[in-house]
């Protein structure tokens, strides 16, 4: 493990307790000696949790489309942060630089970064990990629906299990480390993704 991908919201959410996870995890990495790759903004829990890297000494890059950066939601205090043309782009580019997944409290878009790798995963695509770290029983609902998608037959056990749950930072960073990936055939070519 020497990269690990966060996804996290836009936006600082309305309890402090999801900045002082934010806080902590960057803290966390950096104390690991791991670098950290996200989606480049300088705003919300993204901003908190690149700084908080940063300020402990990691390494930190940033994958934001250029769209964002117009914007001007893009962390230009970055000594890499990479502008590129599309979100599909972005995401391609933070799976293939990171070693596993963390995943903060957030909206549509960290749901949606968070559902598409574990869709990597159990399709081959990636064997790398996602963890969820729980702040508040924040995710205690989406665990829940996936829990029922394994009732109605519609998502395998085993594929269910990789949906990690973390309590904290730590726990999370050490879930990462721990992952075993699932024997699964590789379900499409590279590109196809």
């Amino acid at each position: 493990m020497r990269r690990v991908c966060v996804f996290c919201g836009s936006a600082v959410g309305a309890r402090p307790d999801y900045a002082r996870d934010a806080e902590a995890l960057g803290r966390a990495i950096a104390a690991r000696g791991l670098g950290l790759v996200f989606g480049g903004g300088a705003v919300g829990l993204m901003g908190v949790v690149s700084r908080a890297v940063q300020t402990a000494g990691g390494a930190v890059t940033g994958i934001i489309p250029h769209g964002l950066v117009m914007r001007e939601a893009g962390n230009r205090d970055l000594a890499d942060l990479r502008v590129v043309a599309s979100m599909h782009e972005r995401k391609a580019i933070m799976a293939e630089m990171s070693d596993g997944f963390v995943v903060l409290p957030g909206g549509y878009g960290t749901l949606e970064e968070a559902v598409e790798a574990l869709t990597w995963l159990q399709l081959g695509i990636h064997r790398k990990p996602v963890v969820f770290i729980d702040t508040l029983g924040f995710w205690r609902h989406q665990m829940a629906m996936l829990d029922h998608m394994v009732d109605e037959g519609l998502l395998k056990p085993d594929m269910r299990a990789m949906a990690m749950l973390a309590p904290d930072p730590e726990a999370a960073l050490d879930a990462l480390a721990r992952f075993i990936p699932p024997a699964v055939p590789r379900w499409l070519l590279p590109g196809e993704a």
